[in-house]
């Protein structure tokens, strides 16, 4: 005799029914998560600062062709920076040369 099995089929079930809407009222508000506090940054050593190297207070001998250009641009400046408004060249150009001068003598110009 063979062995059959029956397979017994339960009848579908219903539904859920639908959840009655709840009023702002009702609604709970969710639970606030503990803010974490924030960690403290490990303490740094702060970085030591090696002394800057003076700048060469001796003049920086430049050639004369150099200077020349270097005076050149700074008294196009001058006239730029006036709007090129009627104005002595030649107060612009003893103006450059002063300047020019004072920057070389500082090591903040030339090589």
């Amino acid at each position: 005799m063979a062995n059959t099995t029956r397979t017994v089929k339960s009848p579908p079930s219903k539904p859920a029914a639908p959840k009655p809407k709840q009023t702002p009222a009702e609604i709970k508000p969710a639970k606030a998560k503990p803010k974490t506090e924030a960690k403290a940054a490990p303490a740094v050593k702060p970085a030591v600062k090696k002394p800057a190297k003076p700048r060469s207070k001796k003049p920086v001998l430049v050639p004369p062709e150099q200077r020349r250009f270097y005076v050149e641009v700074a008294a196009y400046h001058i006239a730029e920076r006036r709007g090129f408004a009627a104005g002595d060249p030649l107060e612009d150009w003893v103006q450059a040369e002063a300047e020019i001068d004072r920057l070389l003598a500082a090591g903040l110009l030339g090589n």
